[in-house]
């Protein structure tokens, strides 16, 4: 990939964006201002990124966190055009994925090997960068537009603090490389750093979705021989197949067996890891039991609406010995691991490309949008047209 011009250093640059204006209607292709980097920040040139229904969800979201005008987008890859003040990591024309969990590297939790969440610059939803709490977008009348998740991918040019920029070797394909910095590398990372699923165990897969899919490649990867997938819509196993799942579970045809006792039968006891990939208390509830008593380890990956609560008897707990346990980016260090799993997809062990079902041009943006929304792709890519 070659490097950026050094035109807009220093100063700022005027863009097209994909601005989310209103709360349920399509983005808007816009021109925007993009000012130049504050210390400790890089400004990207977008080569491509890809939906994930985060994105989805807060393009209807009229509440905070929910903040209009925004940019949205935070699975993509980019080219380093500019840097700020005391960045020393990267340098112009470096390639490098924003990723929306800060890696800070100074912090206790950074520095240790049990946690992938960063204390300097704890993880939120923020409509702003996360060290000086401003924005570098603004539209042509002079207002500001809100950040989301640190990145803003849907942009030609995006700002982002040092704490979200990983460098990568550019010669990874950046299709592929792309989709590590959310949905898929938090499935796979779920797998491996998370639950560390062990060669031989068995694994149940709540939701077959992208991420859901993603937990099946890296259970595969870990070397799992039976990997159950759970769902309402059968045509989700052929799909999930060329990702290692083994066995499938209807959701809706159980008759008057829980799904949970359906596992524990095919399982002879329940399975050694449960992984929750939709977004659904009950889910949640249905996968801890559906895992082995005495080691069985319920992992959640999905997102409910605000407010909603598991509900665990203290018995159920006491006398299950059973783990449960939250996953945010797979339990994967940014700066660390991707750079694992991108050598692994290098050297064709780790499927990302198969993820990939449609392509666009950013001009096409809302119809990404819409075939996600209709649940016709796993993952659309969509290519700057710059």
């Amino acid at each position: 990939m070659a490097a950026t011009s050094s035109e807009g250093e220093g100063k700022p640059i005027r863009c097209k964006a994909a601005v989310a204006r209103r709360p349920g209607e399509s983005l808007v292709i816009e021109e925007i201002m993009v000012a130049p980097p504050m210390p400790r920040e890089v400004r990207i040139r977008i080569i491509c990124s890809s939906i994930c229904h985060i994105d989805l969800t807060f393009s209807d979201m009229q509440d905070p966190p929910g903040f209009f005008p925004r940019i949205l987008g935070h699975e993509a890859i980019g080219v380093v055009e500019s840097v700020g003040k005391n960045v020393t990591e990267v340098t112009k024309g470096d390639v490098v994925i924003p990723i929306f969990l800060p890696d800070c590297g100074e912090c206790i939790d950074c520095k240790s090997t049990k946690s992938n969440l960063c204390t300097n610059f704890p993880f939120k939803v923020s409509p702003w960068m996360p060290r000086h709490e401003n924005t570098r977008f603004t539209d042509l009348n002079g207002e500001i537009i809100h950040h989301f998740m640190y990145v803003s991918s849907f942009s030609e040019y995006t700002v982002v603090d040092i704490a979200n920029v990983t460098k990568i070797d550019p010669e990874i394909p950046p299709n592929g490389a792309c989709l590590l910095s959310c949905g898929i590398g938090a499935g796979v990372g779920a797998a491996w750093r998370t639950a560390g699923v062990e060669p031989g165990s068995t694994v149940a897969i709540f939701g077959l979705g992208s991420i859901g899919l993603a937990v099946a490649e890296g259970a595969r990867l870990c070397g799992a021989t039976k990997i159950i997938g759970v769902d309402v819509n059968p045509e989700k196993f052929e799909v999930g197949k060329k990702f290692g799942l083994t066995d499938f579970v209807h959701a809706g045809e159980c008759g008057s067996k829980p799904v949970s006792q359906v596992i524990t039968e095919m399982t002879d006891g329940g399975a050694d890891y449960c992984f929750e990939c939709v977004g659904m208390a009950s889910l949640v509830q249905d996968a801890y039991a559906s895992c082995r008593k005495g080691w069985g380890k319920t992992i959640v990956l999905g997102l409910d609406k605000p407010g909603s609560r598991i509900s665990l008897s203290c018995s159920e707990v006491l006398h299950g010995g059973k783990t449960i346990q939250g996953n945010l980016f797979g339990g994967l260090k940014p700066k660390s691991h991707v750079s694992i799993l991108l050598k692994r997809y290098m050297d064709k062990e780790l499927q990302l490309d198969e993820f990939v079902t449609h392509e666009v041009s950013f001009k096409d943006i809302n119809k990404a949008f819409d075939l996600l929304r209709n649940g016709q792709c796993l993952r659309c890519m969509i290519w700057m047209d710059n």
